[in-house]
């Protein structure tokens, strides 16, 4: 697969539990996305995550 020909998708939450992880991958695997990672961003002084991005990607429909 050529990089032209790939698409990517970023979807950023601020909720960042198990179930609403759950509820992204879900809906958009759903949609035709392929799951390719979560990055999670740290805030203040917490031990847990303040957001997360989690990428997909999907060939580029010609």
């Amino acid at each position: 697969m050529e990089p032209a020909d790939t698409e990517y998708k970023v979807v950023e939450t601020s909720v960042v539990t198990d179930e609403e992880l759950e509820r992204i991958l879900n809906q958009t695997v759903q949609q035709g996305w392929l799951f390719d990672g979560i990055q999670f961003a740290m805030g203040g002084a917490s031990k847990r995550p303040a957001m997360a991005f989690v990428v997909f990607s999907r060939t580029r429909a010609n």
